[in-house]
């Protein structure tokens, strides 16, 4: 598992990192193994902290991240369907699931492919209401 600091000594660390990371490790953790990796990152791509499976570029992981999120943005908006809330992308391995954390960031999940799907989306959501909080605490 590699919690962000490698790719983290080539830039500065997010004020919040720890802070964040502690957050990313709990949701891991109340999910019983089926989140085997989460990410916090802006809406412009950079990493905000992340606990990811090793041989994974948290800087590219981000930046997809933050492309796929853009684009669903523009589709719900297009179709007129609100605010965007979460994006579920399902692949035979598993599911990454990305959860808007305010209006400047975003939960990224990676969940197993037994993960009980629910219970995923609920500790998502639980977590990405305390990232908005951390991440605001600064403003």
């Amino acid at each position: 598992m590699n919690d962000g600091t490698a790719s983290q000594s080539l830039r500065d660390e997010h004020p919040r990192g720890s802070r964040v990371r502690s957050i990313l490790r709990g949701l891991m953790g109340s999910t019983a193994g089926s989140v085997n990796a989460a990410a916090a990152i802006t809406s412009d791509g950079m990493i905000i902290a992340s606990v990811l499976q090793d041989g994974v570029d948290a800087d590219r992981f981000a930046a997809m991240s933050a492309s796929l999120l853009a684009l669903a943005e523009r589709e719900i908006n297009e179709i007129q369907r609100g605010r965007l809330r979460q994006l579920l992308i399902e692949g035979t391995e598993g599911a990454v699931l990305l959860v808007q954390a305010g209006s400047d960031a975003v939960l990224a999940v990676s969940a197993e492919p037994n993960a009980l799907i629910g219970k995923v989306f609920l500790e998502a959501r639980r977590a990405a209401g305390k990232l908005q909080e951390c991440l605001a605490d600064g403003e």
